[in-house]
């Protein structure tokens, strides 16, 4: 009975969690916290700060932990695949209304009409990125102080070689790292002596 408590509970934070991790914190709480008193309050904090500290989705992140502590890892598997079911269920039907539809005119303008928005969403994190690593700010209190000649020289350099030579962008990425962090303890080394 337990771990159909645990699926369906995670299965409403799968399903009604929009907005990205933070949005569903919310909603993990009443489920986990003032629902089913699964996790105390105190509890709670550190699980949010374990979910955020690890790799994947803060939802996903919780619901393995919490499984963990309630049934072990049977319980972190059903509260993950519960968690995870609803985004797959809807990708499934997305995906097979557009197989079917995918050639009405309706569905193309749909289409056409969305590619902008998608390309200025990125756009603008690739800009909030750009800035957060040249100044180390938001975008809108960038001050020229701030700039970190390093960091812009990396970046030159890294573009340079992606489209001049058609340079492998992983290596680029591991590259940049290695020589990031040589040039930031020679400047550590050269600030001390």
């Amino acid at each position: 009975m337990i771990y159909l408590e645990m699926f369906w509970a995670f299965f409403q934070i799968g399903l009604f969690s929009f907005g990205g991790g933070y949005a569903a914190v919310p909603l993990i709480q009443s489920q986990i916290v003032e629902g089913h008193h699964w996790l105390e309050m105190s509890q709670f904090a550190d699980l949010i700060t374990i979910a955020e500290m690890t790799p994947g989705p803060i939802a996903v992140n919780s619901a393995t932990f919490v499984g963990q502590q309630i049934a072990g890892m049977p319980g972190a598997l059903v509260c993950t695949f519960g968690c995870i079911l609803p985004s797959f269920i809807i990708v499934l039907i997305l995906s097979w209304l557009y197989m079917k539809y995918r050639s009405l005119r309706t569905m193309q303008g749909v289409l056409t009409g969305l590619r902008p928005a998608v390309v200025a969403m990125i756009a603008s994190a690739g800009v909030s990125l750009l800035v957060l690593a040249l100044f180390n700010s938001s975008l809108f209190s960038v001050q020229s102080s701030d700039f970190r000649v390093i960091e812009a020289g990396l970046f030159v350099v890294c573009l340079f070689l992606l489209r001049r030579f058609k340079a492998n962008p992983i290596l680029i990425i591991f590259g940049s790292g290695l020589v990031g962090t040589l040039f930031y303890l020679a400047a550590q080394k050269l600030l001390i002596i």
